[in-house]
């Protein structure tokens, strides 16, 4: 007879970057925000009584929707909020792709993709990005049952062009197109494809706090798109854990909203010190990617990434380290303060 263990569902999980537990690091391997959120965020919680834990959060997290809805000026039944973006991506995976048709998604992108795909037995097929590390979106006009597109794709930090997510869109009308849009406010202004929302039905555009507006610590992603995909969307998260976001999230999620000028002064700080920084590593003999985030993707012309990923985790500055085929000799390096950038490029004279 079959013992039990033959019914467990065995997966290879995603694996999140390193958090180091000692003082004294430079961290740039998670991508996360070098600057601490809006001053408004900590009045917030200052603000925020005890009492309130004892109570179930609300359920349809209006307050946050709400305030998402006004900032994007779209209706409060085009938003849909989950814990971080990636509960978000989980759930429209759970959604909408239920077909025997494959999902399509880059081959190096964000990790997590295949991970839900092999968790929910969802068939799929990685297309390689060209030579250049980009995505071909004529690659994408084959049969399939959905596609994810993160732009700024991650690692690479590229930006494919609004034109090519449109192509894409257009020869899939009938698939779900859900673009990532984890890094776009270290875009270009005007790449994001929110506006695309109202010409096409089946285009769902994801966003987080996580990066540009310093908390990931917080947990608060969510989903743009028609009210008939928002209501697919929260009748599956409704039947799986109606009570996602906490409290928390929600009232301090909703103020970070309001302080549109600390926000942009942060992003253009990162922006600035990866353009800056982008040109010291290039000088040090990285061949560094186009990026169009807070973070950049380099492989140096002599040195391979394994052991300078080493050398600077012996220095307390931890950078991120893909071992897998095509981007092996890649550094994945989250752009810090200038001040901790200037300890990187230090450390990397030294080995160099």
């Amino acid at each position: 007879m079959s013992s039990w263990k033959d019914y467990i569902r065995k997966v290879v999980p995603y694996t999140p970057g390193e958090q180091p537990k000692t003082d004294g690091i430079i961290k740039l391997n998670t991508n996360e925000n070098p600057y601490p959120p809006s001053p408004l965020v900590g009045l917030k919680m200052k603000e925020m009584s005890d009492s309130g834990l004892r109570k179930y959060p609300d359920a349809t997290s209006e307050k946050l929707i709400r305030r998402l809805a006004d900032y994007h000026n779209v209706g409060y039944d085009q938003v849909f909020a989950g814990v971080g973006s990636d509960d978000v991506l989980g759930m429209i995976f759970m959604t909408f792709f239920n077909s025997d048709k494959k999902v399509l998604f880059p081959d190096i992108s964000y990790s997590f993709y295949p991970v839900w795909a092999e968790l929910l037995n969802i068939p799929y097929e990685q297309i390689p990005l060209d030579s250049d590390y980009r995505i071909n979106e004529k690659d994408y006009n084959i049969p399939n049952g959905g596609i994810v597109i993160a732009n700024p794709n991650a690692p690479t930090g590229i930006l494919l062009e609004k034109d090519k997510i449109i192509n894409i869109i257009e020869n899939n009308q009938d698939s779900i197109v859900v673009i990532d849009e984890a890094y776009i406010d270290f875009a270009p202004e005007g790449s994001s494809c929110l506006d695309l929302i109202d010409k096409y039905e089946n285009v769902i555009v994801v966003r987080t706090f996580s990066k540009s507006r310093s908390l990931a610590g917080l947990r608060v992603g969510y989903a743009i798109s028609r009210p008939e995909n928002i209501k697919y969307i929260n009748d599956v998260k409704y039947s799986y854990n109606s009570y996602t976001l906490n409290t928390c999230s929600i009232e301090v999620g909703s103020v970070s909203i309001d302080d549109e000028a600390y926000f942009r002064n942060t992003v253009n700080k990162i922006v600035s010190t990866r353009e800056a920084y982008t040109e010291r590593l290039k000088e040090l003999g990285f061949n560094v990617l186009p990026s169009s985030t807070n973070f950049v993707f380099a492989s140096h012309k002599s040195v391979k990434a394994i052991e300078i990923f080493n050398y600077l985790k012996s220095k307390n500055i931890f950078v991120r380290y893909f071992n897998v085929p095509k981007i092996d000799n890649f550094l994945r390096i989250t752009i810090g303060t200038d001040e901790e950038m200037e300890k990187l490029c230090n450390a990397l004279t030294e080995i160099l």
